[in-house]
């Protein structure tokens, strides 16, 4: 039978199938145009936000950089030097012409020495070269006592040969401001006009270019930071420098000094020489690493206590021996602030030809000696070498090593006093003209001098007949109170702050906070169709007010340079151009005031903690009312849940909102007192308060944290079907190993400190290195590129072969059934959480590089961090506060808390250096310094990349304006930290004459500055990432923001 189909009814119906073909065809090519239409689209309103957000990051750095200008203090560098020819003292020139006659006799004053040798020992504190006494007999010496006697015993039993000083410095107590303080003699600022506070070459006058020019050959060994300052001055041939960074290393600065030193003072080689500087570090990098209570600083000062006996068998008659410290160090080996153990170094002078005395009137002794400003180091130094004293010098010759052995050369002290001061006369007059003013004070200052002149000329010419020492010491008293009066005034002329420019950079923060604020809860709807006219007018108005700024600067000549004002222009006119667009959505505004509790409660919290900062006490202790704030949201959600009608939100309301209560109070176990907070407060960061090595216990805790950390996310994955795809590779392998890692280096790390193991040390450091470096590499490079291109965290379960239901859990609200026409069914598994569980990926890949960058506490404090923002997710979900301000803000009160129990404070000496460490054994730039920025402000950084997670958490794919909300979230967080930048700044400019201002007000504006310049730029990489999101959770759902 022929079952063929008639040739007309075959052709229709190959002509019908073709056409269905070309209709599919054409409908894959349309969804395929309309999914690329769609991606571009997405990319461009994406990349208009992110551009929004630059904008911010511009008028924060823009307002910090003008306030800063204005705030910290500065001082004009005069480039005039001191000369052998022509004597400080007015109207007189010096005789001694000759070169050669100069260099035998001195020039100012006839010279006692031909030769010195300094030494300098980093972070020499006073207190390690006194022989300690018990105050009870319950109390024992520490470490650091008892281990470097020389000084005061050689002082003691030979008061004519040897002194011994507190020699006290100007803060900030670091290395490289303490040694231009120590040459020239000057005040340190934080920006000194015409010289660069990073340590290039010191161009203003000072001791090593004055020895340079008198002909004296200079031999150095030791911390390269001289040679940054002073190597051309240096023979080369006997320069020897190394490097001065790497704290954890104690012995081979200090050997390479040692190697060299003792042989250039043997009689051959010393003739190739007239000044020899040794810079030891051993002693501070003892401190750094171990704190200065540790068997190992014991060792160091007992090493250094051999040297200088060694140096003092050495030198001749003809030879000056110094001993000094730059600094000290605070009672954990950190330094950079002005506690009394970080300003009171120590100073040893040393001759065998016997020419200290006592000083006059003073009840200075042995038991209460007799401090010593370093300045005074300068001419002290100048006057003994016969060199001119260098032009800069405010200090004064330290009366002790001119008044003679038998304290009775009245004529020659007052001789260097006068000599000095008339130096320091002529500074004053110059810096005068040079900032074209008048300055205030010198008419005291100068009434002193005439005094002290008319006095010195009435005993020199025989007026006053049968002078006596009463009559010398008159003269001195002026010369010394006129040094003194001037070194105030000094002091105050580099007090002075440019308001204006202080002023400018307040307003545009304030203007950054106007904008925030409506931007983030002034607008009703979604920010994506109005973000694009908002950069239009930033634009427009940004081009009018550089435009504006730059007639204006030379139509009216400001106070602000040309280039600062373009930059206030630049802000104001941006600024001005998003209000004027704020014009065309009027109808779309909404009141600022909070018009919730919640919304009110995120408000008193802004406020309260921006109010702070009026007061140094609440300053000294922010922790404990940051931790306030904290328990406050914990127990006013836990009220909160139990109001919740549904049995389930109700039972995870409470649950998390108790477990955060709980973790906001182990957290604030771990502190770093501040001096300021003892004795009310007892430091359990480090294994002491003299040390800086971590307790033992807390190793224990990073290897239990390895193991139930991981544990603790896989939960809140499990919670919404989340843990699948990427994700257990993610948290169950990767993150695991990284911990475990973390837990081994930091094991090895106490095992080097400790020497518990009989390892060689370089093999040890090494494999250290290693392991940092692979955890860093896991974090900052695979995790991000697997970020990129990871899948979405789904799971999709299938019905059972054997006819099996699928139970309750998997057809949960966390999972979404899919049908066939056929009645055949899927469930896709984390289906309600996939652009949230897919982000906290990079949030995990960040966490594990900056727990390795934290101390071991620290990183147990970073992980109870990672787990209060998934509670704080969880009870936001679960009380239905996705809109609210609370959100962000208690994510922002979280970092900055986090900041202290992680071993933090507002505080230079606080800073960790020796992160810079972990991966290298030196600095290499740009990686060291942003170590030590990802260490300090690690909790912030993490609190940042969160922030987007407050909109994505447990949110469908389909679900619209999840990208609106994320920005209305990242806004929040970044007003947030604004107004608490802001009210640092205006309170220190404002508390700018306040006698904490450098010590509280200043540290605690530098913080808030360099945190809201920080989360500015990780909000943006946070938002770049939504990127990869959105694309990933889009190849199959499609493109829904």
């Amino acid at each position: 039978m022929n079952t063929s189909l008639p040739e007309g009814l075959a052709a229709r119906f190959a002509e019908a199938k073709a056409r269905m073909s070309e209709e599919e065809r054409k409908s894959k090519q349309n969804v395929k145009r309309a999914n690329l239409r769609d991606e571009v689209q997405f990319k461009a309103t994406h990349g208009l936000l992110v551009v929004f957000f630059l904008w911010i990051i511009a008028l924060h750095a823009i307002g910090l950089f003008l306030f800063t200008r204005g705030f910290l203090l500065t001082r004009l560098v005069l480039e005039q030097q001191s000369q052998c020819e022509i004597s400080s003292i007015e109207g007189v020139v010096n005789s001694m012409t000759d070169l050669t006659i100069q260099r035998k006799h001195g020039c100012w004053h006839p010279k006692t020495f031909d030769k010195i040798i300094i030494i300098v020992i980093d972070a020499l504190r006073f207190d390690f070269t006194v022989p300690y006494e018990a105050r009870d007999n319950a109390s024992e010496p520490h470490y650091f006592h008892n281990a470097f006697t020389v000084l005061s015993e050689v002082a003691a039993s030979e008061p004519n040969n040897a002194i011994l000083f507190p020699f006290i410095a100007d803060p900030p107590t670091t290395t490289l401001q303490r040694l231009k303080g120590l040459t020239t003699g000057t005040l340190p600022t934080f920006i000194d006009a015409g010289s660069n506070f990073a340590g290039s070459e010191i161009d203003e006058d000072n001791l090593i270019a004055q020895l340079r020019r008198q002909g004296k050959r200079i031999a150095f060994l030791g911390d390269d930071t001289w040679v940054a300052l002073f190597g051309k001055h240096f023979e080369q041939n006997l320069t020897h420098p190394y490097d001065s960074l790497n704290v954890w290393d104690l012995h081979t600065v200090d050997n390479g000094v040692n190697e060299h030193i003792f042989p250039l003072l043997e009689e051959k080689e010393s003739k190739n020489w007239d000044v020899l500087i040794g810079h030891y570090l051993g002693v501070d990098h003892a401190g750094h690493r171990y704190g200065p209570d540790h068997p190992a600083m014991n060792t160091k000062l007992k090493q250094m206590d051999g040297v200088v006996r060694n140096l003092v068998e050495a030198v001749d008659t003809k030879t000056l021996l110094i001993v000094m410290g730059d600094h000290g160090m605070d009672p954990k080996g950190d330094h950079g602030g002005e506690s009394q153990g970080e300003i009171e170094a120590a100073l040893w002078m040393y001759s065998k030809k016997g020419i200290f005395g006592k000083y006059p009137g003073a009840a200075a002794s042995a038991v209460n000696p007799r401090p010593v400003a370093q300045i005074d180091i300068v001419p002290t130094l100048a006057l003994l070498l016969g060199i001119p004293i260098p032009y800069n010098n405010l200090g004064a010759p330290i009366a002790e090593a001119f008044i003679g052995p038998d304290s009775d050369n009245w004529e020659n002290l007052v001789e260097v006093n006068r000599i000095t001061g008339a130096q320091i006369r002529r500074y004053q007059q110059a810096y005068a003209v040079a900032r074209k003013e008048e300055i205030d004070g010198d008419s005291i200052a100068s009434s002193y001098w005439a005094r002290g002149e008319s006095k010195y000329n009435a005993l020199m010419t025989g007026e006053v007949p049968h002078a006596n020492a009463e009559h010398w010491l008159s003269v001195f008293n002026d010369f010394s109170a006129f040094q003194e009066e001037n070194l105030r005034v000094c002091r105050n002329l580099w007090a002075r702050f440019d308001l204006m420019s202080m002023s400018a950079g307040i307003l545009v923060l304030i203007g950054s906070i106007a904008v925030l604020a409506v931007y983030a809860r002034g607008i009703s709807g979604s920010r994506i169709e109005i973000t694009g006219l908002f950069l239009q007018r930033i634009a427009t108005g940004m081009s009018a007010g550089v435009l504006t700024a730059y007639v204006f600067s030379f139509a009216v000549s400001p106070d602000l340079s040309r280039a600062n004002t373009a930059l206030l222009g630049t802000a104001l006119g941006s600024m001005a151009g998003f209000a004027y667009a704020i014009v065309y959505i009027k109808r779309r505004l909404l009141p600022l005031w909070a018009t919730s509790v919640w919304g009110a409660l995120a408000t008193l919290f802004t406020v309260s903690h921006a109010l702070l900062f009026v007061s140094n006490s609440f300053i000294i202790w922010e922790d404990k009312v940051l931790n306030f704030f904290l328990a406050t949201f914990g127990i006013g959600t836990l009220i909160h849940s139990q109001r919740q009608s549904d049995l389930t939100a109700r039972a995870l309301g409470t649950y998390h909102s108790l477990v955060f209560l709980i973790l906001v109070r182990v957290a604030s176990l771990s502190k770093q007192c501040r001096e300021e907070q003892i004795p009310h407060c007892v430091s359990t960061f480090y294994a002491s308060a003299t040390t800086s090595v971590s307790a033992p216990y807390s190793l224990g805790l990073l290897l239990v944290m390895a193991i139930a950390l991981p544990s603790v996310i896989k939960s809140f994955y499990k919670g919404t079907k989340s843990y699948e795809g990427p994700a257990r590779f993610w948290i169950g392998f990767s993150f695991r190993i990284g911990l475990v890692l973390n837990a081994v280096y930091w094991v090895m790390d106490s095992a080097d400190n400790g020497e518990w193991l009989s390892i060689d040390e370089r093999l040890l450091k090494a494999i250290k290195m290693l392991v940092s470096q692979l955890i860093l590499a896991m974090g900052f490079v695979a995790g991000q590129v697997g970020f990129a291109w990871a899948q979405i965290c789904l799971g999709i379960k299938l019905p059972s072969k054997q006819g099996k239901k699928l139970t309750s859990s998997e057809l949960s609200s966390n999972s979404r059934r899919i049908s066939s026409e056929s009645g055949e069914s899927v469930v896709l598994l984390g289906y309600s959480n996939l652009h949230g569980a897919r982000f906290l990926l990079l949030v995990i890949t960040w966490v594990l590089p900056l727990i390795l960058l934290q101390k071991p506490l620290g990183g147990i404090s970073m992980g109870i961090l990672l787990w209060q923002i998934l509670n704080v997710l969880e009870i936001i979900d679960c009380n239905q506060l996705d809109d609210s301000a609370i959100g962000p803000v208690v994510l922002g009160l979280l970092g900055n808390a986090h900041f202290f129990s992680t071993g933090h404070q507002a505080t230079l000496p606080s800073i960790q250096w020796e992160t810079a460490f972990i991966p290298f054994t030196t600095i290499v730039y740009p990686w060291s310094p942003l170590l030590i920025v990802l260490n300090t402000v690690g909790p912030q950084i993490l609190t940042a990349l969160s922030v987007p997670l407050i909109a994505l958490w447990k949110k469908q794919p389909q679900q619209s304006g999840m990208l609106s909300s994320v920005m209305v979230c990242a806004a929040t967080f970044v007003l947030y930290h604004t107004v608490v930048a802001a009210s640092a700044a205006a309170c220190a400019g404002w508390l700018r004459r306040h006698l904490m201002l450098h010590k509280v007000f200043s540290p605690r504006f530098m913080l808030g500055g360099v945190v809201l310049l920080v989360i500015d730029v990780i909000t943006v990489i946070s938002l770049g990432a939504l990127r990869w999101n959105f694309m990933a959770v889009a190849e199959i759902f499609g493109y829904r923001y």
